[in-house]
């Protein structure tokens, strides 16, 4: 499996995460996955009074550096890492 497909499968996964996810960690699953499939930042700031876009794009803009691979492969790291300490606490 390439890791394009592996990304996909990771990102049908992400969807199946337990509700008490913390919004840091949502925040960096949606980074990584706008940086993914999009790349850098290609839209303006969003304004002051649009505090949860403005944290959104604060979030991708951070990872901006990575290559697409790069934060598809740390999407899947982080998937796999959330999902293991799901299990763990409802074990």
């Amino acid at each position: 499996m390439g890791l394009k497909e592996e990304f996909e499968e990771y990102a049908e996964k992400a969807k199946t995460l337990p509700e008490n996810t913390s919004n840091e960690n949502k925040l960096s699953l949606y980074a990584l996955y706008k940086q993914a499939t999009v790349g850098p930042v290609n839209t303006d700031r969003p304004g002051f009074f649009n505090m949860r876009e403005r944290v959104k794009w604060d979030a991708w803009k951070a990872v901006e550096g990575k290559s697409k691979e790069e934060a598809m492969s740390d999407y899947i790291t982080k998937v796999k890492q959330l999902q293991e300490e799901a299990a763990t606490a409802s074990a």
